[in-house]
């Protein structure tokens, strides 16, 4: 979940810290305190190549290697965020993790890829090569972090974001009821898939209702475990192919190679724009938790930095087989309810990630999940996206010129989504560029924003 700058900048109470920024804990603390992280940002981490992979009918061999990848890259980017190498990285006590913005946009490439005819290899290639390219965007944007609030104002991120969870619940809803693959198999919305996904939704929202701040911040892990367990004591998770896949392995670059869809890079660069306009807010939040200041040139060095970090742990990605990668937001609770604010913290953190990454059997275990107990989650997740967009609409007034803007960019954006063929007869630049409903909302809001006259 994303914060809004508007209300991270107000004036709160600093939060009283166990370990500052750089003090070093005991190492026992420490483990624990990163065991509590990455089970805050686990279930974020895997979820997009999940839905990705299931969404594209991947083999399970690759469903499982695309997973353990986004945990490698992940814990990777970690490393370089809060190590500081140079003028990359933040600094700070953040994780990186697989990007929920792109799910969309992914999915509708490669599948418009795979029609034309070329195979799903081929067509995840196209997909890491056109995100490799335009991870330049957040580098460049980097020196111009200042200024980059005057662009990409709340209202224009607000429809975004707000977009972003509207547009995925397609995907959720889909994955509940069993998947594209229930969906041809005639198995679609049943009893038993309707059943699993209501034990996890259940389990999360009971669990999200406790006093209990730790319970709260593991509802989502604690609700996917419960809806795993029941469907495995039913027989339905096959454990099968966790005896082909080795304990242990090295990363392969370049796995599915490198393509380069030339029309899909004005989306995909628009999308890593604003990615980088909610780091911002996340890694504010950080600041804020670890007393550390929000305004002044140390500040945006660490927002630059940060930035950096984002658009290269997103090109690493690329080149290693993972999806672009932002600063998570999630493990912002755990400094809170701990006490400890040091970014020491985030070396255990990136190197418990980096170790699952490099053991298959990790991402075999998340594979073999059913479909419809991982719907369970992504739907209240998607849907938690979207009230997002909503909160941070909701801090700006909402007078007669954003309400136009807000209502123009949402009707196209989900208009698009809902009815992509109305853009069949435009060229291939424009039909590809407008044919995710988050682009197609983000760029109308971002032109009306700077076109219409008024306060912006």
């Amino acid at each position: 979940m994303k914060y809004s700058l508007a209300y991270l900048t107000s004036e709160a109470p600093a939060p009283d810290l166990i370990y500052g920024l750089n003090d070093k804990p005991p190492f026992r603390q420490s483990v624990f305190v990163a065991l509590q992280h990455v089970l805050a940002v686990f279930v974020g981490i895997v979820t997009p190549p999940l839905i990705i992979a299931k969404a594209l009918n991947l083999p399970s061999a690759d469903e499982a290697f695309l997973v353990s990848m986004a945990l490698l890259i992940s814990g990777a980017g970690t490393l370089l965020q809060s190590r500081r190498m140079g003028p990359i990285g933040s600094g700070l006590l953040s994780i990186q993790g697989t990007s929920f913005v792109f799910l969309g946009p992914i999915i509708g490439l490669a599948k418009t890829v795979m029609a034309e005819g070329a195979s799903q290899r081929s067509a995840l290639g196209m997909v890491f090569g056109t995100c490799l390219a335009a991870g330049l965007i957040p580098l460049a944007l980097s020196p111009f972090i200042r200024h980059a609030g005057k662009i990409i104002t709340p209202l224009v991120t607000g429809v975004v974001v707000t977009l972003i969870g509207l547009t995925l619940v397609e995907v959720g809803i889909t994955s509940l009821g069993g998947g594209f693959s229930a969906r041809s198999g005639g198995s679609f919305g049943s009893l038993q898939n309707l059943a699993w996904a209501g034990i996890v939704i259940g389990l999360i929202v009971v669990l999200n209702s406790s006093r209990s701040e730790w319970l709260r911040m593991v509802s989502v892990v604690a609700g996917l475990a419960g809806g795993y367990v029941v469907a495995a004591a039913a027989g339905k998770v096959g454990f099968s192919q966790l005896r082909v896949l080795p304990w242990f392995t090295l990363p392969s670059p370049l796995h599915y190679g490198l393509g380069l869809r030339l029309t899909a890079l004005v989306p995909f660069g628009f999308l890593y724009l604003i990615t980088a306009i909610e780091s911002i807010g996340d890694l504010t939040a950080t600041s804020v938790l670890t007393n550390q200041p929000i305004t002044g040139d140390i500040y945006f060095q660490r927002l630059r930095g940060g930035v950096m970090a984002d658009g290269i742990s997103s090109m690493l990605a690329a080149l290693f087989n993972s999806f672009p990668s932002t600063t998570f937001a999630q493990n912002n609770g755990i400094i809170q309810l701990t006490g400890v604010g040091s970014r020491y913290i985030a070396l255990f953190v990136g190197g418990i990630l980096m170790l699952l990454g490099l053991c298959p059997v990790v991402g075999g275990v998340v594979q073999s999940m059913p479909e419809s107990v991982l719907g369970g989650a992504t739907i209240i997740m998607f849907g938690t996206v979207a009230v997002s967009g909503i909160k941070i609409l909701s801090s700006i007034a909402l007078d007669r010129r954003a309400s136009t803007i807000a209502a123009v960019s949402l009707g196209l954006g989900l208009g698009v989504t809902f009815a992509p063929d109305i853009m069949q007869s435009m060229p291939p630049l424009v039909k590809e560029t407008f044919s995710s409903g988050i682009a197609t909302g983000g760029i109308c809001a971002l032109l009306l924003n700077a076109l219409l006259p008024g306060r912006k």
